[in-house]
């Protein structure tokens, strides 16, 4: 069976440049060398992102519960908090360790997208 090499979430964004911004200064991607008119691509050690500009799409902070996309791992999820909230994060959620193992938070972004950080605790 083939295995699975990666994988690339894509957004729509109604302000390209802000939501580029967003990531690069307060999440801590950066801009992979890939280009095209109208989309980012952004990637922090293996988490991709591509945003593509919508300006007149539904935004996301409408969609309710259906504006979360991801939740990604980290190895020092309480760093990593530091770090987004030192660069001044929108966090949602405090940094906490669920019942189910994992400590985690959770961020919103301009276009109202959310998503959870995490780590399992052992």
């Amino acid at each position: 069976m083939p295995d699975f090499l990666g994988s690339r979430c894509v957004l729509a964004v109604h302000d390209l440049a802000v939501s580029t911004r967003y990531y690069r200064e307060t999440l801590g991607f950066e801009v992979d060398p890939i280009n095209a008119p109208g989309w980012s691509f952004l990637s922090r050690g293996p988490f991709k992102i591509m945003l593509g500009e919508c300006p007149d799409a539904m935004p996301a902070a409408e969609l309710g519960d259906h504006n979360w996309f991801a939740q990604v791992f980290v190895d020092s999820i309480d760093a990593y908090h530091d770090e987004v909230m030192a660069r001044g994060g929108k966090v949602l959620s405090p940094l906490e360790t669920k019942p189910w193992g994992i400590r985690e938070f959770s961020v919103r972004t301009p276009d109202g997208h959310r998503i959870g950080f995490g780590q399992v605790m052992q």
